[in-house]
């Protein structure tokens, strides 16, 4: 028997919540709204344009997300970050990483290189000009286009969601970036490991990269100091 499909109306292909919501993340993203920062669906909705009902629907898919914290009579909240945060969001950006980086060498290493070169390309016209924001741009894009290259589409959502939270630990950590020399030099060697099929250096610069960038945001201390500003710390 088949299905009577006559009363679905047809649907657009992105709702006004799923927009709001990538609005808001990155607003988030950005330092906008530094963690912490309480989002009041009035002054939102206001600003954003939306009535509060797709605004409400947007708030929540972000509280799924694990970007916005609800408290009980006081509203939503941008959620606060710790070390122990910082230290998680990167272990696990590795491990997709890593996944993504495998499935690439065992794929067609080729397009994936020349993904990466493009990717890369874009990194060194922005430490050109000196435009730190700019820089932290492409090197997010650098490794969402390192993880798309996989083809693997759950590794996409896994990082797209890391990336974010990566965001959001630059935008509201310590400022301590890397030389934008240094910084191209481990990106040039992740782009050639990939080029080259070894796996070993793939991995223990991706690892290295990692860990370095831990050490930078959390500090000599190991522990945090929220700003309220974007920090553009890339990696």
């Amino acid at each position: 028997m088949g299905l009577d499909l006559h009363d679905l109306e047809p649907v657009s292909r992105r709702s006004t919540a799923a927009i709001v919501a990538d609005r808001i993340r990155q607003a988030i993203m950005r330092g906008t709204f530094p963690p912490g920062t309480q989002l009041g669906e009035v002054e939102l909705a206001g600003r954003l344009g939306v009535s509060r009902g797709p605004l409400r629907e947007a708030m929540q898919r972000l509280v799924a997300e694990g970007l916005l914290r609800s408290e009980r009579h006081r509203g939503l909240f941008v959620r606060d970050l710790d070390a122990a945060d910082v230290r998680d969001v990167y272990i696990a950006r590795t491990a997709v990483e890593r996944a993504a980086g495998l499935l690439i060498l065992a794929g067609d290493r080729s397009a994936a290189t020349e993904r990466l070169t493009s990717a890369l390309a874009v990194m060194e016209a922005a430490a050109v000009t000196g435009d730190a924001v700019a820089l932290a741009d492409a090197d997010h894009a650098f490794h969402a286009e390192m993880v798309a290259a996989a083809g693997s589409l759950r590794l996409r959502r896994m990082a797209d969601a890391l990336l974010v939270e990566t965001r959001m630990c630059l935008a509201a950590l310590q400022q301590n970036p890397p030389p934008a020399d240094e910084l191209l030099a481990e990106h040039r060697e992740l782009r050639d490991a990939v080029r080259d099929g070894d796996t070993d250096r793939l991995v223990a610069t991706l690892e290295t990269h990692m860990a370095d960038a831990v050490a930078r945001i959390l500090g000599p201390s190991g522990g945090v100091t929220p700003t309220g500003a974007e920090v553009p710390l890339p990696a």
